[in-house]
């Protein structure tokens, strides 16, 4: 039996990181401190999430499917996309869909970029039927 229970953090270097976490925080809900909808009290040390899929995959070092200079890009899994996307233009966060990137056996995708160029990809799963 496998010990690992599931996805325990994300560690990456970055130039500003009390900003970048700000950025995430702020715009995302994302990071230290914040709770999804659901996921308990918010604790200072993590991020409380809820429990669904996590999709663990290596591209090809060729791939363009996120910035060729970049080593990885987050995908997080969100509720409301729609809302969501109102609320990232809103706070002026560039925003792009496309109709391809959606079907209705996985969901609905949206792609911005973090200030330090990192490609986040927002993904909606379909309904439970």
């Amino acid at each position: 039996m496998m010990g690992v229970l599931g996805f325990g953090g994300f560690f990456f270097r970055a130039a500003d990181p009390d900003g970048l976490a700000a950025w995430y925080r702020d715009h995302l809900g994302v990071g230290n401190g914040c709770a999804a909808e659901g996921a308990g009290d918010p604790q200072p040390w993590s991020w409380s999430v809820t429990a669904g899929p996590v999709v663990f995959q290596p591209f090809q070092a060729a791939s363009d499917y996120f910035p060729a200079d970049k080593q990885f890009m987050l995908n997080l899994r969100v509720a409301g996309l729609d809302a969501l996307i109102a609320k990232l233009r809103n706070a002026g966060v560039a925003v792009e869909t496309r109709a391809e990137w959606d079907t209705p056996e996985v969901g609905r995708f949206a792609r911005i970029h973090d200030p330090e160029g990192h490609a986040i990809e927002l993904w909606e799963p379909p309904a439970a039927a």
